[in-house]
């Protein structure tokens, strides 16, 4: 009986091709192509790939499929032969594609987790974290000659803020502006943010006032 491996490596070597050449064109592996000429089919992968790796290589060669793949179920017992995978197929390199789309799933899957959790840590950011306050004015230990100043600063734009317990109103960007009045001497201004969640943070400015 002629086997399918032999009427492949006939037509190939009719055709004047080398398995490189096959397995370049056919994108089949070069250890596979070997394996199915030599009859060796211990080292193919289960059924449905080793049918398609047999139609492929005799539609390369101008065969007939159908007679080939008849001829080649005949020889191949796939209860035989692939009752585990074989050592081969073991190695990492075996798999690129699948390996490659587990890595690409990996890296989406990372990309939707993080972007979920900075989309939940923006939008709950007030209950977790203090509220951001700055102040540019006065600078600490300021000494300043009027009975009044103005404390200037920046906070969250959803937030309170309080200058010595005295409210400040702020502009859609969080700046603030307040006025008090102070005494001769020395003396402590204590500014405070506190943002819907209760989350307070605050800044304070020792200054000496001479009048």
């Amino acid at each position: 009986m002629v086997h399918a491996g032999v009427r492949l490596f006939e037509a190939r070597i009719k055709k004047g091709c080398t398995l490189e050449e096959v397995s370049k064109a056919t994108k089949i592996r070069l250890s596979f192509l070997a394996a199915i000429e030599k009859g060796e089919y211990k080292k193919l992968p289960s059924g449905t790939y080793a049918h398609g790796f047999v139609k492929n290589y005799a539609r390369f060669l101008g065969l007939p499929e159908n007679e080939l793949i008849a001829l080649f179920k005949r020889e191949y017992d796939e209860e035989k032969f692939v009752k585990v995978l074989p050592e081969g197929l073991t190695r990492r390199d075996d798999f690129p594609l699948k390996r490659i789309k587990l890595a690409q799933t990996f890296k989406i899957l990372v990309v939707v987790f993080s972007a979920l959790l900075i989309y939940i840590i923006f939008q709950y950011r007030s209950a977790i974290f203090n509220p951001a306050l700055s102040v540019s004015k006065p600078k600490e230990g300021e000494v300043i000659k009027t009975s009044q100043i103005t404390v200037i600063g920046k906070t969250d734009p959803n937030t309170t803020v309080f200058v010595n317990s005295e409210a400040a109103s702020l502009d859609k960007n969080g700046n603030f502006k307040k006025t008090i009045g102070v005494f001769s001497g020395k003396s402590k201004i204590t500014v405070k943010a506190v943002n819907n969640f209760k989350k307070t943070t605050i800044l304070e400015r020792h200054i000496e006032v001479k009048i």
